[in-house]
């Protein structure tokens, strides 16, 4: 299945859990699509396991329109996302385009905090299943949950069955 023509968007930030945030890029970037890494800042971040990533570009300069799809991987970072209204405004118009919003582990939070998550079924690392569903959603134990537009995993192990069903979905 080629992704030519598609543009993906992996959001980084401090903490990202690095297999999280490299296997997608990566992998995205192997089935043809245009990958680009955004940050809050210009500035490299580093993984929880001290892996440096330096997003392509800032938040400041990038247009939701612009993607069919992106990627929060999990980690700490999406507490650190979060923090930044320009990074929920992104995920949120992403969805409101109708356009592919995956989140893996803790990602979930940004789906919290950009409020897209009423009536949705979701999963994630299991520590953040209540702040979901107090958000609204639907928790599953499930290696990968599609409800519309969102796309959601638990962990790293589950990262085979996230990035392909991603893939599928934007061929």
């Amino acid at each position: 299945m080629s992704l030519k023509n598609k543009k993906v968007a992996v959001l980084v930030a401090n903490l990202y859990e690095d297999l999280e945030f490299w296997y997608p890029y990566i992998r995205m970037q192997e089935a043809g699509a245009d990958v680009t890494s955004i940050g809050a800042a210009d500035e490299t971040y580093k993984g929880k396991h001290g892996i440096p990533a330096k997003p392509d570009q800032s938040i400041h300069d990038v247009n939701a329109g612009d993607f069919d799809a992106v990627i929060i991987p999990g980690g700490y970072s999406p507490d650190h996302m979060r923090r930044s209204p320009e990074m929920i405004d992104f995920v949120k118009k992403v969805h409101e385009n109708n356009k592919f919003v995956a989140a893996i582990c803790h990602g979930g939070w940004m789906l919290a905090s950009a409020e897209i998550l009423n009536g949705k079924q979701v999963t994630s690392f299991y520590s953040i299943k209540d702040d979901l569903v107090h958000a609204g959603a639907e928790w599953l134990d499930k290696e990968v949950v599609v409800d519309e537009y969102l796309v959601t995993s638990r962990t790293p192990k589950d990262l085979p069955a996230f990035c392909r069903t991603l893939i599928e979905l934007l061929s």
